[in-house]
């Protein structure tokens, strides 16, 4: 569990269109943590938290379809 696997997974996201409409398409932590981890990606939703608060990002979901803005480039 680390912080840096969710700045891997965030920055995967950032460059992979398709790994990323798959989480843009969840709307819980707990269930974004839950596929991460089967994506081999191993953190707690606390990380999430504090990646998410120390970039200045939030979770939430915009647009149709849904879009997250929290993927590293």
């Amino acid at each position: 569990m680390s912080k840096q696997h969710v700045e891997d997974l965030l920055t995967k996201g950032g460059s992979d269109k398709m790994f990323r409409i798959k989480y843009d398409n969840i709307f819980t932590m707990e269930e974004f943590v839950e596929l991460a981890k089967v994506d081999g990606f191993d953190f707690t939703v606390d990380e999430l938290k504090q990646v998410l608060r120390e970039n200045c990002d939030s979770f939430d979901s915009y647009g149709n379809p849904p879009k997250k803005s929290i993927w590293l480039k």
